[in-house]
């Protein structure tokens, strides 16, 4: 689904991603682990098409995606859900899930049933502005609000940053069923390690805008990649 090839990424002159590759696959989940800084956000933010390369390629479906513009991105089906959320305060939990359907086409224009049997809070604030909610319901909503665009590759960006234990384990069940679905490909940067462990698939450890360890879900089982999240 997803083949980002020895990427490399600028901000003026510093470089902030070195040759880094990762992948996605329909089904599972990746996990891009790391501390503060590695460069994590940088890499999603240059598939979502949000900042421009400076080397490599990024394949999606087997084309390059690299020249398209963000919405051109979100119209093939790649949904970004940034970190810190970016609900709109003002609009109403309503609202904030209908910009979801920009991207689509005018036939499949209303919000999917699931969006609230995965988050049954929305449901019941669908009036509220997006302003007045939790930290956790507002993850809920940008999440919810993703999912209104029937992606085909969905991009999380910490998703249990600064958020109430109960409702991490709410978004982790709604990962771990949308990866039950088979129909997408899920690609997730976190530093809460528990949490990644038990979602991962696959894995990559980033240090530095470079990968430095990567493999599958049984990897994760040893202290290595714990550590180096640690120091």
């Amino acid at each position: 689904m997803l083949a980002v090839e020895n990427l490399s990424l600028h901000y003026g002159a510093a470089q902030a991603l070195r040759g880094v590759s990762v992948g996605a696959a329909v089904g599972e989940v990746t996990c891009v682990l790391g501390r503060n800084g590695v460069g994590k956000t940088s890499l999603l933010r240059a598939i979502a098409g949000h900042r421009p390369i400076s080397g490599g390629s990024i394949l999606f479906e087997g084309q390059s995606i690299v020249r398209l513009k963000p919405f051109e991105r979100a119209a093939r089906g790649i949904a970004y859900v940034p970190q810190g959320r970016e609900i709109f305060p003002l609009l109403s939990v309503k609202e904030n899930l209908e910009t979801g359907f920009a991207p689509l086409k005018r036939g499949p224009r209303q919000i999917p049933e699931e969006v609230f049997e995965l988050f049954p809070v929305l449901k019941s604030m669908l009036g509220r502005r997006g302003g007045d909610l939790s930290g956790g319901q507002q993850q809920q909503l940008a999440i919810g609000r993703a999912l209104v665009m029937r992606p085909r590759l969905l991009v999380l960006d910490e998703p249990t940053e600064g958020i109430q234990p109960s409702i991490i384990k709410d978004i982790g069940r709604a990962i771990s069923y949308l990866r039950g679905r088979k129909d997408m490909a899920i690609l997730l940067v976190e530093q809460y390690f528990d949490f990644a462990r038990d979602l991962a698939d696959r894995f990559v450890v980033m240090e530095r805008g470079e990968i430095v360890q990567h493999g599958d879900r049984a990897a994760l089982e040893g202290n290595d990649v714990r550590q180096r999240l640690a120091i």
